[in-house]
């Protein structure tokens, strides 16, 4: 039988971790790989007899591939801390191993959640993300938004998990912040600059695909705050890059 390893990354999840694990339970294999989170993640990972893996968090492609080169078995599920696996999802993982088809990995949709309300609007209709694969054809890049690189066919799975992404909007802003301060650290290693377009356009415009042209309006006042928060994290990282080219750390 064809077994799984279900990888999970997490920094200070303590109101998540349990539940994520619950999730991928049919895994044959669970690894937590832990950015030395400072909360109770790790006390609570462990009485639920997973492997822990310690690593200083440097960017998030490295620190999942790094689990994934850890992983005992060629299959890799790779679950956020925040995301759930439903009973449908599992049904479907399982025979998708059995039987991938040729595929080397598969897309996942996710339901998103935004401080407790379901997002259907705003591009989260179209969120599909990469989760199950084949370890020795898949890698991750990328410093924020890391996606995998695939050297095969992608097939996708029918059923949605449950991406509980934001527990609330002080959570949902410090992840901006974080993201922001990685992605202009990127752009300043590769020698960008900010310029007042960046500044006064790229942001109004993000609120203005998020909020009307992805619909984000037709899931009311939480639409409207999801297309805002969108719109701060484009400044966040431009407002970092400047610092930067400007000697502030």
């Amino acid at each position: 039988m064809t077994k799984i390893s279900a990888i999970i990354p997490t920094l200070n999840e303590e109101i998540h971790i349990a539940e994520a694990i619950k999730s991928v339970s049919f895994a044959d294999e669970i690894i937590v790989i832990d950015s030395f989170s400072t909360d109770k993640t790790i006390e609570i990972a462990e009485k639920l007899n997973v492997k822990i893996i310690k690593r200083k968090f440097d960017d998030f492609s490295s620190q999942k591939n790094f689990a994934i080169d850890q992983a005992k078995h060629k299959w890799i599920y790779i679950l956020d801390a925040d995301e759930r696996v439903t009973v449908k999802v599992e049904k479907e993982i399982l025979e998708a191993v059995r039987n991938p088809k040729k595929n080397i990995g598969f897309y996942v949709r996710r339901t998103f959640y935004f401080c407790g309300k379901k997002i259907n609007y705003g591009g989260c209709q179209r969120d599909k993300v990469v989760r199950l694969f084949l370890k020795e054809h898949c890698k991750y890049a990328g410093v924020v938004h890391e996606t995998i690189v695939a050297d095969g066919k992608l097939g996708f799975l029918k059923n949605k998990v449950d991406h509980y992404s934001y527990k609330s909007y002080d959570h949902y802003i410090s992840k901006m912040n974080h993201y922001g301060e990685l992605r202009g650290k990127q752009f300043f290693k590769e020698g960008k600059k900010v310029n007042l377009f960046h500044i006064l356009i790229k942001p109004p415009a993000r609120f203005f695909i998020h909020y009307f042209i992805r619909l984000g309006f037709l899931d009311g006042f939480p639409g409207f705050v999801f297309a805002k928060t969108q719109a701060y994290g484009v400044l966040t990282k431009y407002i970092k890059l400047w610092l930067l080219n400007n000697g502030v750390k």
